[in-house]
C-alpha cells in the first residue's frame, strides 16, 4: 500500500480530518513499522489509526501543559535556578525528545 492510498483510505474513516492531520497520521502509522499489507484491512486499519491519534493526542497533550511550565519558568527572569527549575528543564527536553521519535521512528539518546 503506498502512502497516497493509505491517506486516501483514512480520509475514507474520517472525512472530517484536516489534509495535515491525515498526512500526521499515515507518518505515525508507518514509522510504527507496520506491513503495508496489514494495514489493507479495515478494522487493523482502524486499530492502528487509533493507537497513532493516541500517541499524538497524548504527546500535543504533553507538549502543552510543559510549554505553559516553561513559560511559568521564564516569567521569573533571570535568577539562579533552583532544582525544581531544572528539573522542569530537564523534563521539557525529554518531552521534546519524545516528540522527535515519535515522528522519525529514532529511538531517543534521552
Amino acid at each position: 500500500m503506498s502512502c497516497e492510498e493509505l491517506a486516501r483510505r483514512i480520509a475514507q474513516l474520517d472525512p472530517d480530518l484536516p489534509p495535515a492531520e491525515v498526512a500526521r497520521l499515515c507518518l505515525l502509522i508507518l514509522q510504527a513499522g507496520e506491513t503495508p499489507s496489514s494495514l489493507s484491512d479495515d478494522a487493523e486499519l482502524l486499530r492502528h489509526w487509533r493507537i497513532a491519534a493516541f500517541r499524538l493526542d497524548a504527546a500535543a497533550d504533553q507538549h502543552a501543559a510543559m510549554a505553559c511550565e516553561l513559560d511559568q519558568l521564564c516569567g521569573e527572569g533571570p535568577v539562579r535556578f533552583q532544582p525544581e527549575q531544572i528539573w522542569t528543564l530537564l523534563k521539557a527536553v525529554k518531552i521534546h525528545s519524545q516528540i522527535l521519535e515519535l515522528y522519525t521512528g529514532a529511538p531517543s539518546l534521552i
